[in-house]
């Protein structure tokens, strides 16, 4: 199977079944040729999944391509934006059908239940590496960056960070997850779900925002050096969700939540006078919600145990080139 034959069986527009009128041409020309509208701006990214660095070897290939476009989709997710159109270079050391097959059809999945077309790409003989491009759009000025965050905001973290990484550890076999925990975990690892929209209805709420990929310690810090702020997280906040995991040590759940990554929830603040219409306002069908902490005068990350004592902790995270 040729290169152009790849592409046509698996990832033509047939097989998206998405009819975007602003795409007046997509896959088989040079370029794709895109209609956005005057009142909005645009939003990209990029990632690049390479196996055995951002996925295990073996992980079922509906997995992973439904991965690989999901944590694209999630950056446009934290900007508060709707992803409309995407990229994708597909790295393959041979060509296997069936591979291709349970591949695209998790990539094409996710693109389906969002909408969002594929309009071209590259494919190439190598080690398995997907590259994705995603463009979004947002209404103009609306977009939510990192460095909005302001003293006094409450913190607010979609989901249950921690889940992804101790899917992981169990997997490796350095973690015990009891009962049916271990497919749970791992399914969250393997499938993150983007929060659009969840990020559209925060325009009207976020002064800031960002993706929890590498750790949410990691990617707090990134929001706290944005902003030129500080903030305080409640640890009973992090750990208290944890209630089918009680023979894990609270260490080790807190751990989890602080510095494991691959959550792929939206972590964000909120000016005070606003969190409580948040919470109430929230609709029932989106992830859940916790308020963890707020933003400080101070820089740094500081952690807070039920009875008020405070600890400094490092933003750190995964970082593929640390030593």
């Amino acid at each position: 199977m040729d290169e152009f034959s790849l592409i046509q069986r698996f990832f033509s527009a047939a097989n998206l079944d998405i009819d975007n009128k602003d795409v007046l041409l997509g896959i088989g020309d040079d370029t794709a040729i895109i209609k956005a509208a005057e009142d909005e701006e645009l939003l990209f990214t990029t990632d690049t999944l390479i196996s055995g660095v951002h996925f295990p070897e073996d992980t079922d290939p509906v997995a992973i391509g439904h991965k690989s476009l999901a944590v694209n989709l999630s950056d446009i997710a934290a900007m508060g934006g709707r992803a409309r159109w995407f990229t994708l270079a597909l790295s393959l050391p041979d060509v296997d059908a069936n591979w291709l097959q349970a591949f695209s059809n998790g990539l094409l999945s996710l693109a389906k239940q969002f909408d969002v077309s594929l309009v071209g790409g590259d494919t190439t003989r190598g080690p398995l590496s997907i590259t994705i491009s995603v463009i979004g759009t947002a209404p103009e000025g609306t977009a939510i960056r990192r460095s909005g965050a302001r003293t006094g905001d409450s913190i607010f973290v979609t989901g249950k960070p921690g889940m992804a990484a101790l899917g992981l550890a169990a997997i490796k076999g350095s973690l015990a997850l009891p009962g049916a925990a271990h497919g749970t975990f791992q399914q969250k690892l393997d499938y993150p779900q983007p929060r659009l929209l969840e990020g559209g209805f925060l325009r009207n709420y976020a002064s800031s925002m960002i993706d929890i990929s590498d750790g949410l310690a990691a990617d707090l810090g990134h929001i706290l050096a944005a902003s030129h702020c500080g903030a305080v997280i409640d640890t009973d906040s992090l750990t208290c969700w944890q209630t089918d995991l009680s023979t894990l040590p609270d260490s080790r759940l807190l751990d989890a939540a602080l510095y494991g990554g691959d959550d792929y929830e939206l972590l964000f603040t909120v000016p005070a006078d606003m969190s409580f219409s948040l919470e109430q306002d929230w609709p029932g069908s989106f992830s859940p919600l916790s308020r963890i902490g707020e933003i400080t005068e101070d820089t740094g990350i500081m952690m807070r145990d039920n009875s008020g004592n405070l600890m400094k902790i490092t933003a750190r995270g995964y970082n593929h080139f640390h030593d």
